[in-house]
């Protein structure tokens, strides 16, 4: 059944693809399920349905963890071949949000960063406001030093109730960093940190805990992204539900975060994705507070034990913006795409070569297909 919902979504990408070069960025009135679709017409939908996160091999093909699976596709996407043994049986990568982030280092080291689902146990009580302390979705590594033939060093990270997280980098001078969110059940909130790692993942290190305040099973501090600064220093960006992206600035390769402040970055409560180009420019791509087509955004709660604040849940719109002075400023944001009704969140983005974006969204329940976007860098610097 899985396989044939997969070649479904291949095959309704595949004709999405067809009819948008035909509309010139009006929606795909012809395509089914998402009548309501709009592409900037200087995006190309691409035709794959596997939606990262890749790394890039010695020879610039593609990686991919299909499930528990190495794979690698010299197509652009198109084929896979599977790659080595299965990494391990709590390694079950899900397609939804950003449960696992993996890269191939700089001397071919492939380190995986994962949420391990066995014993997987999520209770909330609506009544005290508080999660349960059997709450259970532990943070785990794992790599491989022989391009995924075999996987050694396996060990938890985080015990408890970990989430959805989107920063793994591989700095200038080696250092692993991967930056994370954790509920934290005294504090009935969300907090995050990073671990480092000197060694390529054989051990890591926990830096301080970033705390922005707040209660509920989505408030607090939340899925952080991170770049290294061309001085070296590392920029994390932190979901809120506070209208905006908060920042964190470390100084030692993530071991510490000393500055810890508010951004002008207005934001929807969803994360963002934040990457280094090849052109040396930061691209950031996310949901804003508001919409540009529709104005201000209606603020919900989802439920009482939601959070303090009464956030914007806008994800109907996806921007992308760019910074040439390392997060100072920001380009204007511009809409890639937007969904009526939709759920353009979680994204993704990889710079396939030099210059070429390829941005996913990685929350589908309402939009389908995923989306699945090829930009090109100078075309939105312009």
């Amino acid at each position: 059944m899985w396989k044939l919902i997969r070649w479904l979504w291949c095959v309704a990408i595949l004709l999405g693809a067809l009819l948008g070069s035909m509309s010139d960025g009006a929606a795909v009135a012809d395509e089914p399920k998402v009548a309501q679709r709009w592409l900037d017409p200087r995006c190309k939908l691409l035709p794959i349905i596997k939606d990262g996160p890749f790394a890039l091999d010695s020879d610039k093909s593609l990686l991919y963890l299909d499930g528990n699976q190495l794979v690698n596709s010299r197509d652009d996407g198109r084929t896979w071949t599977p790659r080595g043994t299965r990494i391990d049986a709590d390694v079950r990568l899900r397609h939804v949000g950003h449960v696992g982030q993996f890269l191939r280092a700089n001397d071919g080291t492939i380190v995986l960063v994962f949420l391990n689902f066995d014993g997987y146990k999520f209770e909330w009580n609506d009544e005290l406001n508080e999660p349960q302390p059997t709450c259970r979705l532990e943070l785990w590594s794992v790599r491989s030093t022989n391009g995924g033939k075999t996987w050694t060093d396996k060990q938890q990270l985080l015990p408890g109730y970990n989430a959805d997280f989107m920063g793994f980098i591989q700095t200038s001078t080696g250092q692993l960093v991967a930056t994370v969110e954790h509920l934290d059940v005294e504090l009935k909130r969300w907090i995050v940190c990073s671990f480092v790692s000197n060694d390529l993942g054989q051990r890591w290190t926990r830096s301080n805990w970033i705390d922005l305040g707040g209660r509920g099973h989505h408030d607090g501090a939340l899925e952080p992204c991170v770049v290294e600064l061309r001085d070296g220093r590392l920029l994390m960006l932190i979901r809120t539900n506070l209208d905006r992206f908060w920042r964190a600035i470390s100084s030692d390769a993530g071991l510490n975060w000393r500055i810890i402040e508010p951004t002008d970055i207005d934001a929807s409560t969803a994360p963002a994705w934040l990457a280094r180009l090849a052109s040396g420019r930061l691209a950031l791509i996310w949901n804003r507070v508001n919409s540009e087509r529709k104005g201000e955004w209606p603020r919900t709660q989802r439920s009482p034990s939601f959070s303090v604040d009464t956030p914007s849940w806008h994800r109907e719109e996806l921007s992308l913006a760019f910074s040439d002075d390392e997060g100072g400023h920001w380009t204007k944001p511009q809409v890639v795409a937007h969904e009526d009704g939709g759920a353009l969140a979680y994204p993704y983005l990889f710079e396939r070569e030099p210059g070429v974006l390829w941005v996913f969204s990685r929350f589908p329940r309402k939009s389908v297909p995923p989306l699945a976007l090829e930009i090109q860098e100078e075309e939105f610097v312009k």
